[in-house]
């Protein structure tokens, strides 16, 4: 299932239960431990490594006890910002699967600068953590989240389509191009492309065939001939030969792979264990390489913050350096196939010998972020850069489409260029 848009329901409360909480989650009596309550979005087949995490630092020690309530990203964007901002609502969230999201938060002081940070096992050791993950939680040099989690988009492909077809894991673009039109016929799709509700996948088809969403002064380059090149082979593909249905959500597209209707799916580790279950004869592999030769994929990542009005802030962050130590972290990967937001844990011989995790893991060094600390980046996504996509696979003429999503995005970023 899509990170973005998890459906399966675990630990579900109800909502308006989520802003009647108390921030600290009850408070602590005299002769109790100190709790804490943890918001999440984290309801797909990743969701018991998330309890497990939880469970098992509430019986590492007996001074603190956390409370871990999940559910629909959606419910929590709507719940949790007023919630912060009135002192209520729980003492660590993960606000959003979008991790550009904590500049909000950061900019209506709703967040606790984390500061129980160095080495060893009782500090947060973001040292440790991928570079790209700190830059993206740090402003004005301070850390305001950290990582829940780490993974990269990899090709899952139906290994059983691919044999009756006659065709072999693609390894470069021009193969995954040819690969998903030979693969669509007698009802199946080569490759399902979710444009909305989704992990971002059409990006990574762009970065693929050279092009990209904004540049350094994070002005849009879609209208670029860079730009359009990189879009038109993926526009025509779904458009005129069909490889994928138009308009799909993630859950739908996911849906369609699950169901042994779809040759191809770029997706996350997540989805592994639905895809296992539904019976497919599940094949995993790199995204293939760049028209340069040069590997690349998505990096996402959730943020797991902490309230500014916290009761209890040196006990959150003694829980947020349990979450991401080296133990559980291990312990995740092992058990979701996620990669480790860890660099010591690259070499660990148990996490390579996974076939999920590995795979996984190989891409960590050259994954992307999307539209990292870009200005008011979820409403770049949402606002312009999605209902391009929906559009130009509808018809919409490569120009007008990439034309009208750039004066929205430079509008929404504030580009400076001329």
């Amino acid at each position: 299932m899509h990170f973005k848009k998890q459906l399966a329901a675990v630990a579900v409360v109800a909502a308006v239960g989520l802003v009647a909480t108390g921030c600290s989650g009850g408070g602590t009596s005299s002769s109790g431990p100190v709790e804490l309550t943890v918001w999440t979005g984290f309801t797909g087949g990743d969701a018991p490594g998330y309890e497990q995490i939880v469970k098992d630092f509430n019986a590492s020690q007996k001074h603190i006890t956390v409370t871990m309530s999940a559910e629909p990203w959606d419910t929590i964007q709507q719940k949790l910002p007023s919630a912060w901002m009135t002192g209520q609502g729980p003492d660590i969230a993960a606000p959003s699967s979008d991790p550009n999201v904590i500049a909000q938060y950061v900019k209506t002081k709703s967040v606790l600068p984390i500061t129980l940070t160095g080495d060893g096992d009782a500090k947060i050791n973001s040292s440790e953590f991928a570079p790209a993950l700190v830059d993206e939680f740090t402003y004005d040099k301070k850390l305001y989240a950290v990582p829940a989690n780490f993974a990269t988009l990899s090709l899952y492909y139906n290994k059983k389509l691919f044999t009756a077809a006659g065709v072999t894991p693609p390894k470069t673009v021009a193969e995954l191009q040819d690969a998903a039109k030979k693969l669509t016929k007698n009802g199946t799709y080569g490759l399902v492309l979710a444009d909305n509700n989704t992990i971002q996948m059409w990006p990574v088809l762009q970065w693929l065939s050279g092009g990209d969403i904004v540049d350094q002064k994070n002005c849009s380059v879609l209208s670029t001939s860079a730009g359009r090149d990189s879009l038109q082979p993926w526009v025509d593909l779904v458009s005129k030969d069909k490889i994928s249905p138009v308009g799909l959500t993630g859950a739908e597209a996911d849906a369609l792979f699950s169901a042994g209707k779809a040759a191809m799916e770029i997706n996350g580790p997540w989805a592994a264990p639905g895809y296992k279950k539904a019976g497919i004869d599940l094949g995993i592999v790199t995204v293939p390489v760049d028209v340069d030769g040069k590997p690349v994929t998505l990096g996402s990542t959730a943020p797991l913050a902490i309230s500014a009005k916290t009761k209890h802030p040196q006990e959150a962050q003694q829980f947020l350096a349990y979450w991401t130590g080296k133990t559980a972290q291990k312990k995740f990967s092992l058990s979701t196939g996620f990669p480790s937001l860890r660099t010591d844990l690259t070499d660990d011989p148990e996490l390579k010998a996974d076939p999920v995790v590995s795979v996984f893991s190989s891409q960590a060094p050259t994954s992307r972020l999307y539209l990292p600390q870009v200005p008011n980046a979820t409403q770049v996504d949402s606002d312009a850069y999605v209902p391009m996509i929906g559009s130009l696979t509808r018809g919409t003429s490569l120009n007008d489409g990439a034309d009208t999503a750039t004066k929205k995005i430079d509008e929404l970023t504030g580009c400076s260029a001329k």
